[in-house]
């Protein structure tokens, strides 16, 4: 019989996952060090959760330390079409490419629990499944388990997959044999930093957060600073262009999982329409959607920025009604839009 950790790569990808490395809990005892000093330079702003559990974050064997082993997994949710192709069409929305259908939270930890009952079979042992809502750093766990290195813009590209996938953890007390570290092969590459529209990138590998437009459009709390609202385009939720011009997309997969295929409503939405979306509409067209987590008020907001950098002033009637909105973020949103389109 093969060795498991043979067995488990086949199953893994039975189950559909692009890629599978085994790290040790311990492989990346940088990380904590460079965590402390991102947090105590206040580089993640809003996001509070970061604070909260650091000590786990740094540290898988702290977040469990029967651990023995993390199997990472890859999940690839690659577009069909240039996903920066809706930049030059003003008057849509532009939604990053994981955010076009379901939450991927769903379907990944499915299987990752479908994979992870597979492996208490094959030998008995003890497993705790993360996806990216856990205090757990997936990406320099998967460089240290093979699956590719942190680009540039510090998301994890891969020579197999360019930069479209998930990352799932499976934490287990089984000790299997570990996968060699990934090395970068960015080389003098910088497409993915000069592709940024606020200039976000602080130097190689080092990303200011609050300047990134998806943290902008998503993590971002009231309103947005009046000198990055003109760059963030027709992006209503994230962006895409960091990953969309790393060269190793040459690379990249089209999704097979049906999960990641774009809603058609959401390929190429009108302003128009999504602007005039109360609370209730909201809930329900982004129902099971990860945009529905940021709640009405806040994409709104984002759907008005859009219209004022639009230049279409057809669109002005549309923003209008809101100049008068509950939301103090939206108000303000609104009558932006409305002095940039004058």
């Amino acid at each position: 019989m093969q060795p498991l950790a043979t067995r488990l790569r086949a199953r893994a990808l039975e189950e559909g996952f692009s890629d599978m490395g085994i790290a040790a809990p311990d492989a990346m005892p940088e990380t904590a060090g460079r965590l402390k000093a991102f947090l105590e330079a206040g580089l993640h702003g809003d996001m509070g959760w970061m604070e909260k559990r650091a000590e786990w974050r740094g540290s898988p064997g702290a977040l469990w330390p029967e651990a023995r082993s993390v199997i990472m997994l890859a999940e690839n949710y690659g577009p069909e079409g240039d996903p920066l192709q809706l930049l030059s069409m003003p008057d849509r929305g532009n939604i990053s490419v994981y955010a076009r259908n379901k939450d991927y939270h769903i379907p990944l930890k499915k299987r990752l629990k479908r994979l992870g009952r597979w492996l208490i079979e094959q030998q008995p042992c003890e497993i705790k499944v993360f996806v990216d809502t856990a205090p757990v750093m997936e990406k320099p766990l998967a460089q240290a388990a093979g699956l590719g290195w942190q680009g540039k813009h510090s998301n994890l590209v891969s020579r197999a997959l360019g930069n479209w996938f998930f990352l799932g953890a499976i934490f287990t007390t089984l000790d299997l044999p570990k996968d060699t570290p990934e090395s970068d092969h960015c080389g003098n590459c910088h497409a993915c930093l000069d592709a940024c529209p606020t200039e976000a990138f602080i130097a190689p590998y080092r990303l200011d957060p609050r300047k990134c437009i998806s943290y902008l459009t998503i993590e971002q709390k009231g309103p947005v600073a009046p000198e990055l609202r003109g760059k963030i385009g027709n992006r209503i939720y994230g962006c895409d262009d960091c990953l969309a011009a790393c060269p190793w997309n040459k690379f990249a997969k089209v999704a097979q999982d049906a999960a990641y295929w774009a809603r058609i409503e959401l390929q190429c939405p009108k302003l128009e329409h999504l602007v005039m979306l109360d609370d209730k509409d909201f809930r329900e067209v982004f129902a099971g959607s990860p945009i529905k987590r940021i709640g009405r008020d806040s994409f709104v907001r984002n759907v008005l920025y859009a219209i004022g950098n639009s230049g279409d002033k057809a669109l002005a009637a549309a923003a209008r009604p809101l100049a008068s909105d509950p939301d103090d973020t939206v108000k303000d949103a609104a009558i932006w839009a409305l002095e940039r389109l004058k």
